[in-house]
């Protein structure tokens, strides 16, 4: 793009390839060079000109989106003196291709929106819009659309017009509020039942009520709110307006959710929903699904509006229990997706209940719960004709988790044990067909943990009976039963003599291709909960993992079965749990010996994942001064590890597969691993100069954790940080390394912080400190979540250990050491780390900044107030479009407010506050 100026033909013909090329490479070079030239500075005046030659949709369209992005991003190229030009440019471009293509005119509506909201000297915008269109009716569809985004704009994560003009803007929305509702209503009146005007209208009313500003008194009595609940009434009405019309109902009652300072407003729009209950029950008999869907979200914004009165005075006038009548009405719908929308509504009024433990308030939603259990069972039915186990991963498997979940979420209110032996007296009594069944059975299991297994005969009544189930039942019966049993661990725990049978019970589902998955994790389960009865099994649970291949396992069933086998291994007497750990390692140890000969085609993930997670799990307790029993069998594992690393080096996923499984060894037998420390460390190092993976910084970091505060490895672990530090800084200070590179920095700082908590003057007297700290610091305005907590807790925890006197000896030395660095370093920090919070970083990383400031702050006071004040000095005062970002009252307020901070979290709330300036 630096050539110069590109020719409009030219252009043209790349917007031509971009839409119309047969070739995907030429399609990509089209797009590519088109994004050059929007972010060029000839953007402005090539768009301006496509606009005005008006000579395809296809042109106007890239023109329009382009003014939208380039005062979206880059309104700071314009010098003020042009922002009018620029505006009056805009509406005639508007006027003009109005009826074009309608994406065309939201494209321009949105330049217009985004112009207003940055352009300080465009005073009264709505106003001057309104007086100059609303006369023409034909222009009166661009009107409407400038109207409608320009509320939804003024929240946009695009636009950092900040607080103070954000204020403004919306006094001003809120000032010219009722002449636009006016203005919509003489659209209706003179359009009669236009169906795009009538669906224009709701969209724009809609987005006044999203950004809160209109009037709730003018609102309760407006012509238009008759008109909205006219249309939803009206059976005849096109699906597409029914769903404007819905979308406007259900904004409006988002909008009083604070319900006693919207009163007038709240009681029309509670009696007008409360009239769609005929309407709903004829879409239902027109097998209408849109609308009844419709209805149904109408009905759950209502309730979940007015909760707060409900649980308040449930009963008496808007705490009205007919609302609740009206999603249990909806639950009855044969469809699924219908209740699924109100499930929100009943886990926050579960919560909402749970929290004010009132029985009495409990009675009166009871039965209301307890319909919707009824309701839920039955919705979780299979199709009677359907083969095989329930899918859990397809729409209706999702539903049915969902169901799960919100079940156990409100079953407090009906009570477990009760709703348990309901639930059994359904099956016991009757003879109910299959599937009925298996949803009965699914739902118990979701409440199975629940139910205090102490003294509940029904507990144990109910696993008897399902372990005798015969093989004859419908396969998704024995699936849904076995997973109940897996469920009522906590039952067998109580109760060993049930061991025997519930093993000898899921063993044959293991043995069968469809069940075998679910018996695994049911097994997983009980050797989770019953470690200490389940050793007498382990012969057994060895067996089954020697020939875990032969099974039909999912690759988590199977991690699952490890796992459990791990648990109940460590609970062995410590003289055979080395033997043991050996026996069920070596088959993956064979695998992986076999994979390393076969060269790199082969992939040994899955046996180095079932190593890991059996490392994770076998924890024995091993007294003071004695040799961990595992330390053996890990050292005879580490050649074939080391071989698998070697072989793998060039590749990511299995490097970081082998680097978790040695932290979990490493982990596993602590410092008992002490005799692989050099040889592993030695080939980290080589490894990482060639392929410098991140997961061998992490892996470092678990070994300064576990080696950090032993004196004769301290130098070691130093030598092996400035070796892997190398090749890192390398890669970070690649143009945008940072941002190419999260994992990296992520892992480097989890690295610097184990040193910083285990043994802070060794990294403090390095050499390599002040490359870290500039690094750090380079790195506080890289906007990812995990690496940018890292980067924050490293800084954090290293001023820190020269704040906190811990009494240890090295206290003086460690505040001397970060004395010196904060003199080199502690400016250049406090100004990167305002800059980043108001310009980089989303606001839920701000409480990690604020921690940092007050540990700076801690160390000394009065030198940061005055780094604080060199920093506040150097932030814009004013936005490119005129507007006044920040006062110079606001920067006094926010220094004196920081710095007088007595805790942490004053100085998080005034941060919090002062970005949304910037934002």
């Amino acid at each position: 793009m630096d050539s110069g100026k590109p020719s409009l033909p030219l252009v043209y013909q790349a917007v031509q390839a971009l839409y119309h090329d047969p070739d995907p490479a030429g399609k990509e070079r089209a797009s590519v060079w088109l994004g050059e030239l929007q972010r060029s500075m000839y953007a402005w005046e090539v768009s301006d000109q496509l606009l005005q030659l008006k000579q395809d949709v296809e042109s106007c369209y890239f023109a329009a989106q382009t003014m939208k992005m380039k005062i979206q991003t880059s309104f700071y190229e314009l010098p003020q003196e042009t922002h009018i030009a620029l505006r009056d440019s805009l509406l005639s471009h508007i006027q003009n291709l109005k009826d074009l293509s309608p994406i065309i005119v939201t494209q321009l509506a949105l330049a217009i929106a985004d112009l207003a909201l940055q352009m300080a000297s465009w005073k009264g915008c709505v106003h001057t819009l309104i007086e100059k269109y609303s006369n023409d009716v034909t222009s009166m569809p661009f009107l409407i659309e400038i109207l409608t985004v320009l509320p939804e704009e003024v929240h946009s994560r695009s636009l950092r017009i900040g607080a103070n003009r954000r204020t403004e803007i919306i006094e001003d929305l809120a000032f010219y509020s009722t002449t636009v509702v006016t203005l919509l209503m003489s659209c209706v009146e003179k359009s009669g039942n236009d169906e795009k005007m009538l669906i224009k209208v709701f969209r724009c009313l809609g987005s006044w009520f999203n950004l809160g500003v209109l009037d709730s008194n003018f609102m309760a009595n407006n012509q238009l709110l008759m008109v909205l609940f006219q249309v939803l009434q009206r059976d005849e009405t096109p699906t597409n307006l029914h769903e404007a019309a819905s979308d406007c109902v259900c904004s409006s009652l988002y909008a009083i959710e604070n319900v006693d300072t919207h009163m007038s407003l709240a009681v029309q729009l509670f009696q007008g929903v409360l009239t769609l209950e005929a309407a709903y029950h004829m879409a239902v008999a027109r097998e209408d699904l849109d609308k009844v869907l419709n209805y149904c979200r109408i009905f759950t914004e209502l309730c979940e509006t007015f909760m707060d009165i409900t649980v308040r005075t449930p009963g008496q006038g808007m705490g009205d229990l007919r609302i609740l009548e009206l999603l249990l009405i909806c639950a009855g719908h044969p469809q699924y997706e219908v209740v699924e929308i109100s499930f929100n509504f009943w886990y926050r009024l579960g919560e909402h209940l749970f929290k004010t433990s009132d029985p009495a308030l409990h009675n009166v939603f009871r039965p209301y719960i307890q319909r919707l259990l009824h309701s839920l069972a039955r919705h979780c039915q299979l199709d009677p004709d359907h083969e095989g186990i329930p899918e859990d991963t397809d729409d209706f498997g999702e539903f049915r988790m969902r169901v799960s979940d919100l079940v156990k979420d409100v079953i407090f209110l009906v009570g477990s044990a009760e709703c348990f032996s309901q639930l059994y007296s359904t099956l016991k009594e009757g003879n109910p067909p299959w599937e009925v069944t298996e949803a009965v059975l699914f739902i118990m299991a979701a409440i199975a943990k629940s139910v205090d297994p102490e003294n509940n005969p029904t507990l144990t009544e109910v696993l008897e009976q399902v372990v005798l189930l015969p093989q004859t039942v419908h396969l998704a019966v024995r699936y849904t039963s076995i997973e109940l049993v897996g469920e009522m661990s906590e039952l067998v725990d109580r109760h060993p003599r049930f061991l025997d049978p519930v093993l000898h019970y899921l063993m044959k589902g293991l043995r069968e291709k469809p069940l075998a998955s679910v018996a695994a994790k049911a097994i997983h389960n009980i050797c989770s909960v019953c470690r200490d009865h389940m050793a007498q099994h382990f012969q057994g649970l060895l067996d089954i993992a020697r020939a875990l291949d032969s099974f039909a396992l999912s690759t988590e069933a199977a991690i699952g079965l490890l796992k459990g086998t791990a648990l109940v291994l460590a609970r062995l007497p410590l003289e055979k749990i080395a033997e043991c750990l050996s026996d069920l390692c070596s088959v993956q140890v064979m695998a992986l010996k076999k994979d390393s000969s076969n060269g790199k085609s082969s992939d040994p993930t899955i046996w180095l994942d079932r190593l890991a997670v059996i490392f994770r799990h076998t924890n024995p307790i091993v007294e003071n001064g004695q040799t961990h029993p595992c330390q053996k069998v890990i050292q005879e594992i580490w050649p074939v590890l080391s071989e698998t690393l070697n072989t793998h080096q060039a590749d990511n996923r299995i490097v970081e597969r082998c680097c978790r499984c040695l932290r979990f060894a490493v982990r596993c037998v602590g410092k008992g691993s002490a005799s692989l420390l050099q040889p592993l460390v030695t080939q980290m190092v080589n490894v990482y100069q060639v392929y410098p993976h991140s997961c061998f910084l992490y892996l470092g970091s678990i070994l300064v954790d576990e080696y950090g505060m032993e004196e004769g490895c301290r130098q070691g672990l130093l030598d092996m940080l400035q070796a892997l530090c190398m090749p890192t800084f390398q890669l970070l200070e690649q143009p945008n390394g940072l941002r190419n590179h999260p994992d990296t920095v992520d892992d480097l700082f989890r690295l610097a912080t184990r040193f910083v908590q285990r043994s802070p003057v060794t990294l403090l007297s390095s050499n390599i400190i002040v490359h870290i700290i500039q690094c750090a610091i380079a790195a506080t305005s890289l906007d990812h979540r995990d690496a940018n907590c890292s980067v924050m807790k490293f800084v954090r925890d290293l001023i820190h250990t020269g704040v906190s006197n811990d009494h240890e000896d090295d206290f003086e030395v460690r505040k001397r050491l970060i004395g010196q660095a904060m003199e080199q370093h502690g400016q250049q920090l406090v100004t990167q780390l305002i800059h980043t919070c108001c310009f980089c970083l989303p606001s839920y990383t701000l409480p990690d900044v604020a921690e940092v400031l007050w540990e700076i702050m801690m160390f000394d006071r009065p030198t940061f107030c005055r780094w604080l004040e060199a920093a506040l000095k150097g932030l814009p005062k004013e936005m490119s479009g005129g507007a006044v970002t920040v006062t110079h009252k606001q920067l006094t307020d926010f220094h004196k407010q920081v710095t007088s901070a007595e805790e942490c979290k004053q100085v998080c709330w005034a941060v919090r506050d002062f970005t949304r300036l910037y934002r």
